[in-house]
């Protein structure tokens, strides 16, 4: 969800609205610090905090704050099992602002860095009770006592090679999920007249250019309506280091095709990384939609994998707290 648009919107049509977020989690929680919601003074809502007893009370302070009219922020303290019943049994805390129309031009700039895609910190401080935002410096200060948010999306990049009926079902499994995806087909009128929003159609000409130019993050999937078009994507893909290169097929197709790429000679070990069948063991449906589905839960893994990785030996930046002292509960 694009908060910073969703919370314009809320306060343009309704004049005013609330932010309930996820500022701290101990132990386990229904969902990660972060985590947003936005309300309308009805009620409704959009995004989610996790659901359950603990969304419905705080969906209840929101509503309560946003009758009171804007004011200053508050933070709830919330043990999960004792207080709620909730048997994740960690803690959590939960940060809740209100905004109205004066807070529109503060807005903007987070409005625009969204629309921009990406993800993008912020650093937060207290201001007569309220979070004032400002867009984080590359350089840290010592002396701030404030807190850091991400917004926006980190999407991982994928290339689907292949409009063909499993490719259609793939690129529509992955549209509410945080991927890019670049789309590429050969062949005219081959896409669909509607797209969805994190995906681009590519008419493919030159394949190898494809992968020299892809984000070494990218995940890679072949499925084309052609066995040496599929042979030549994944031959280059190999060629390179991604973290996932998969190609539709059997058992089969893949020891005809393993043959022919120790002819190209590329390493065992590259050849070993292919991902052929695609999706995940245990399903054996060839219906489009369950391979899509089942690719997709796969590449969720994958991304999985690679946010768990640790980040690279450095000399670290100055990270500031992420305790807010000052807020209200």
């Amino acid at each position: 969800m694009r908060v910073w648009r969703q919370l314009t919107d809320l306060v343009t049509r309704h004049g005013s609205a609330a932010l309930i977020t996820v500022h701290d989690v101990k132990g386990s929680a229904p969902r990660e610090a972060g985590a947003r919601m936005a309300v309308r003074p009805d009620g409704a809502f959009h995004g989610t905090i996790g659901g359950g007893q603990l969304e419905f009370r705080m969906l209840d302070i929101a509503r309560e704050m946003l009758t009171a009219g804007r004011g200053p922020a508050r933070i709830v303290d919330q043990a999960l099992g004792p207080d709620l019943g909730q048997c994740c049994g960690g803690r959590v805390k939960i940060l809740i602002e209100t905004f109205d129309g004066r807070d529109l031009e503060d807005l903007a700039p987070l409005v625009e860095a969204e629309a921009g895609g990406g993800s993008f910190v912020v650093e937060c401080r207290l201001e007569e009770g309220r979070v004032r935002r400002e867009f984080a410096s590359a350089v840290g200060d010592d002396r701030w006592t404030g807190w850091r948010e991400t917004h926006g999306e980190a999407r991982t990049p994928v290339l689907v090679f292949g409009a063909g009926h499993v490719g259609r079902a793939l690129v529509l499994s992955l549209a509410p999920l945080p991927f890019a995806v670049r789309w590429l087909d050969d062949r005219e009128d081959a896409f669909p007249a509607h797209l969805p929003a994190n995906a681009r159609a590519v008419r493919l000409r030159d394949p190898e250019a494809e992968i020299a130019g892809a984000d070494p993050a990218a995940l890679v999937l072949v499925m084309t309506h052609d066995h040496p078009l599929d042979l030549a994507i994944t031959a280059a893909a190999l060629r390179r280091d991604f973290p996932y290169v998969g190609l539709i097929g059997s058992a089969t197709k893949r020891a005809r095709f393993e043959k022919r790429f120790r002819e190209l000679h590329l390493p065992d070990e590259r050849i070993r990384a292919l991902v052929c069948p695609i999706g995940l063991a245990g399903i054996v449906d060839k219906d489009p939609a369950v391979i899509a589905a089942s690719v997709t839960a796969q590449l969720l893994q994958v991304r999985e994998r690679i946010a768990s990785r640790p980040p690279p030996t450095s000399s670290p930046a100055h990270t500031p707290s992420t305790s807010s002292p000052g807020l209200s509960r």
